[in-house]
């Protein structure tokens, strides 16, 4: 998904984003994984400008359920 465009849907708003990077491990702590703990399952890390083009406030970004597709 790296380089595409996903819409992401959340609070009845929705927005275009660039993926930039993709975590696609499940094991993670080795260094084909730069020792990062594993992956959540349909995780979204995003910049403050898209949970903002969203309408999500600060305090609410740690968990959120939205949903993501391509264009």
């Amino acid at each position: 998904m790296c380089h595409h465009n996903i819409t992401i849907r959340a609070n009845g708003r929705s927005t275009k984003s660039l993926v930039v990077d993709e975590c696609n491990s499940t094991v993670g702590y080795d260094a084909d994984n730069l020792y990062q703990p594993p992956c959540g399952n349909n995780m979204v890390g995003a910049s403050k400008a898209i949970w903002k083009a969203l309408g999500v406030p600060e305090d609410e970004l740690k968990e959120l359920n939205i949903t993501w597709s391509d264009p």
